[in-house]
């Protein structure tokens, strides 16, 4: 009675003892979504060489006339606030565009310091002979996805990028201090975005 009662308590004990429970692996999201974001950004780099191929014009190209077709006539600058580019990268966008007389660059009435950009009748013609910028697997799948997925899906995307700036944003102060140094992999993108455009 006594040993069995002992090896009763042994057993409880050892199925008590913390290092004998196993572990449960804690979820690694930062490594999912940034293995997303890679996929994504590669899907989007592939899919533009292919417009590239085809139709002459890459995905930042044909983002930028959409923006002008949707918008009207707007400055540079505020074509780069629309599209989350850099000033640069617009201008270069805006060059290669103006070469193939998609878009038409006027000095403002309003403020003969700026420079508007419209887009063309040649570029109106190419939007509407051109697919989507999105990837057409995901094109094609998305708008037979029920209206309240396509907008989580928006939101969720949109809710990595408010993430993404209010991180950026805590980090002014310090960035005002002295200037800094881009990161291998921040110098990889923004010369992927230069070269698709």
């Amino acid at each position: 009675m006594t040993s069995g009662s002992s090896k009763d308590l042994s057993v409880s004990d050892a199925s008590a003892d913390p290092s004998n429970t196993p572990q449960v692996p804690v979820p690694r999201y930062d490594l999912r979504i940034l293995k997303a974001l890679r996929q994504i950004i590669r899907h989007t780099e592939l899919h533009s060489k292919t417009l590239a191929a085809k139709y002459k014009i890459t995905s930042p190209q044909l983002v930028c006339l959409m923006t002008l077709n949707d918008h009207g006539s707007m400055t540079s600058k505020a074509l780069s606030e629309v599209m989350y580019l850099s000033p640069s990268t617009i201008v270069g966008i805006l060059d290669r565009l103006e070469d193939k007389r998609l878009v038409l660059r006027t000095r403002s009435k309003k403020d003969r310091r700026n420079i508007d950009v419209t887009i063309s009748d040649k570029g109106v013609e190419l939007l509407e002979n051109t697919p989507s910028p999105l990837q057409d697997k995901l094109y094609q799948a998305f708008q037979w996805l029920p209206e309240d997925e396509k907008t989580t899906i928006a939101h969720s995307l949109e809710r990595i990028v408010e993430l993404m700036e209010a991180e950026q944003t805590a980090a002014e102060p310090l960035l005002e201090s002295g200037p800094i140094t881009q990161s291998a992999e921040a110098k990889e993108i923004a010369s992927k975005i230069d070269e698709m455009g």
